[in-house]
């Protein structure tokens, strides 16, 4: 009977943190999504004083709208991270790019031709 107790007692701590993953879930997309303060106050009370059934109820009601808001956000941290590595990483741009923004600054008289002639040797080296 013990190994039983400790199967049964492994289910219910899985099934306890599994609960408040859901809930931290749902409280989450409750603050981020684009209702009204008062609709957001009502989820929050309906969630705090009946929990099961107001988790149950916002996500058959807001399912569709809460995947959407997580995928939009993976999304955005996926850009973000993207463009963190780019700049990291040091400049993406070519030597075409470069040599383009060099003779820009050279036909608006930023710099002179001799400056131009030095950079885009550097560049080409």
């Amino acid at each position: 009977m013990p190994l039983f107790d400790l199967f049964w007692s492994i289910l219910l701590v899985f099934l306890w943190i599994a609960w408040i993953w859901v809930v931290i879930g749902v409280v989450a997309d409750i603050f981020r999504s684009d209702s009204n303060g008062f609709s957001k106050a009502l989820w929050m009370l309906f969630v705090i004083l009946v929990p099961w059934l107001g988790v149950l109820m916002y996500i058959i009601i807001h399912g569709d709208a809460m995947t959407r808001r997580n995928m939009e956000m993976a999304q955005q941290n996926e850009q973000a991270t993207q463009a963190y590595i780019r700049q990291a990483a040091g400049s993406s741009s070519s030597a075409a790019d470069e040599l383009d923004k060099l003779a820009g600054l050279r036909d608006r008289g930023v710099i002179s031709e001799a400056e131009f002639a030095t950079e885009k040797a550097k560049l080409l080296a």
